[in-house]
């Protein structure tokens, strides 16, 4: 199993490309990072389940330019998102921007994906929250069109658009991970996506669903799980997981916990 970091990178941490270096040299395999646009203040405060929201998420940078450094800076190191708010960009511009950084990193791009929770902020973008999945679903789908296809073309309810030309193709094609825990994630991931990106608690359910997700697809589908620690990596790994993120602290110099 592979083991990464996963991190909310603000302004207030450590340069992207210093950390990169940092993870390579400890051993690490990729790094990852969240994404938020912005936080309504309209919305408060507030995470999901009610509690506090921690400062991190209203001050992240832009995930694909963060990423651009860390690439630049490393020759190894994967790096992806975990994850991006699809729902949130053009998916025209975005195969575009994801094709630059797949291509200019070596092929070195994870794409993890996710439909969001925050409702105000899915809002300013000017998506409906009660159709985020469908949204979701068409972006990754069109993005693929326009990565594979010549002249690529994609007919939606929320994504429409005629034969278009899109070059620089990815050079290899970025693998779509659905993040989510959610009764139908894994519905999404044998629809559209080319693995799963786990975050539940529960490590034994963690490995009865990979089992039955597996079983479903008749192929051993990516897992790549959101919230490891050193500590739980042996289970994680029994669990079949493929790549396990262990999550650093927006800091201005996190602390990389030693896996070896």
């Amino acid at each position: 199993m592979d083991v990464g970091a996963a991190i909310f990178l603000t302004g207030e941490v450590q340069h992207p490309a210093e950390l990169a270096q940092r993870l390579e040299a400890a051993g690490y395999e990729s790094l990852m990072v969240t994404e938020h646009t912005h936080i309504p203040v309209s919305a408060g405060m507030v995470d999901r389940a009610g509690g506090p929201l921690a400062e991190h998420y209203r001050r992240t940078h832009d995930p694909f330019v963060a990423l651009a450094f860390a690439a630049a800076a490393t020759e190894r190191l994967v790096v992806g998102t975990s994850v991006c708010l699809v729902i949130q960009h053009d998916p025209i511009v975005l195969a575009k921007q994801i094709t630059s950084l797949q291509n200019l990193s070596g092929g070195r791009f994870v794409f993890g994906v996710g439909a969001g929770w925050n409702k105000p902020e899915m809002r300013n973008h000017g998506t409906d929250p009660d159709t985020r999945h469908g949204s979701m679903r068409e972006r990754v789908e069109a993005m693929k069109a326009i990565w594979t296809q010549d002249e690529a073309s994609y007919h939606g309810k929320h994504v429409d658009f005629d034969p278009i030309w899109q070059w620089p193709k990815p050079e290899v094609v970025p693998p779509v991970f659905v993040g989510g825990n959610g009764p139908r994630v894994e519905d999404r991931v044998l629809r559209y996506g080319d693995g799963w990106m786990p975050n539940m608690k529960d490590l034994g359910e963690l490995s009865e669903r990979v089992t039955a997700l597996r079983e479903r697809a008749g192929s051993r589908v990516p897992v790549t799980y959101y919230g490891a620690t050193p500590e739980t990596l042996e289970t994680i790994a029994d669990a079949g997981v493929d790549r396990a993120l262990i999550v650093l602290d927006s800091v201005s110099q996190p602390s990389i916990p030693s896996i070896t």
